[in-house]
């Protein structure tokens, strides 16, 4: 029982691996099969009013600057029941993007496996694949890195403030032993952190209602799966959501997508609705034209449906 619920464990980690590599959509660049999301009405005019601009020479327009250093200082984020985590630094890897360095000590007679449940970074929502175990009586370091496709996506360059909800299970049974309070760190870029994405204010607005705010980016039409659609999504509700979908049609043709994204009060997110190539095939479909569903607001704790969306109808170019 125990290597069957690890096993299974292991595929929905492998499968945000791929979520995450997906999000790759979330870049601003819209070459490579990204076509805009557009109010038709809005494209009729803009097509009759459009002025092209002459394009600034490349040789004066101003280089692009690096990224600064970002770093913390060590500092205890949980103690508590015997496991204590201490963040000791910032780290980076060339695949995985930026992250935070962890020890974390296991001083109990339990083996003990630490997940993280939400982790918000400069207020977006970012996807994070930490998972680790740590035998009683012993210790660990750990990276907790960032998704950087999404932070690409929201504009960050400078981590400044970084926001975990850990959970901390028996790693023999699963079962959940505490979940710590919400800890933030601020970084020494927390003066100037990037907390506004220009994407953000692009697109169309699909839903805004009780403080839930979706905007559609662009569709990707090369997605890792098959096609993406990419959100920014606000919430101000005073309540953590659970986003989805469903009725959704591309050209007509219904399909079945893959859609569930969480976004706590006060907080913001880029995330894709993926439909994957094999529906879009089944169907006939070699470019995405049209589409139309319709979205539902979960409570993120309880499931309790706070409102729908009723159909939503866009189209690409």
């Amino acid at each position: 029982m125990k290597n069957k619920i690890a096993g299974k464990l292991w595929i929905v980690l492998v499968f945000a691996v791929f979520i995450g590599m997906a999000l790759g959509s979330g870049s601003k660049d819209k070459d490579n099969g990204k076509k805009e999301i557009v109010d038709d009405a809005a494209t009729e005019e803009a097509d009759e009013e459009q002025v092209e601009e002459p394009e600034e020479p490349e040789e004066s327009k101003e280089p692009e600057t690096g990224m600064e250093e970002v770093t913390i200082e060590e500092q205890v984020l949980v103690e508590q029941d015997g496991v204590k985590i201490t963040a000791t630094g910032m780290t980076e890897d060339t695949i995985w993007g930026e992250g935070v360095m962890l020890l974390i000590e296991n001083d109990t007679d339990k083996n003990v496996r630490v997940g993280c449940t939400a982790l918000i970074v400069n207020n977006y929502m970012i996807t994070d694949l930490f998972s680790t175990s740590v035998a009683a009586g012993k210790k660990v370091n750990e990276a907790m890195y960032f998704t950087s496709n999404q932070l690409e996506a929201a504009g960050i360059t400078n981590v400044g403030q970084i926001e975990i909800y850990f959970s901390i299970y028996d790693a023999d049974t699963f079962k959940k032993l505490f979940d710590p309070e919400r800890v933030v760190i601020e970084t020494s870029a927390f003066d100037h952190m990037d907390t506004e994405a220009e994407a953000g204010v692009t697109g169309k607005e699909l839903y805004n209602q009780d403080g839930i705010r979706i905007v559609g980016q662009y569709v990707d039409e090369n997605s890792i799966w098959g096609a993406a659609v990419l959100l920014y999504i606000e919430n101000t509700s005073g309540k953590n959501v659970q986003i989805g979908c469903d009725n959704m049609s591309i050209n007509g043709f219904m399909v079945s997508p893959m859609f569930a994204s969480t976004v706590y009060d006060g907080k913001k997110s880029f995330d894709d609705i993926t439909i994957f190539s094999s529906n879009l095939e089944e169907n006939g479909i070699e470019t995405v034209e049209d589409i139309e569903l319709n979205f539902n607001i979960y409570e993120a704790d309880s499931f309790k449906k706070l409102g729908e969306s009723g159909t939503v109808n866009f189209s690409v170019n």
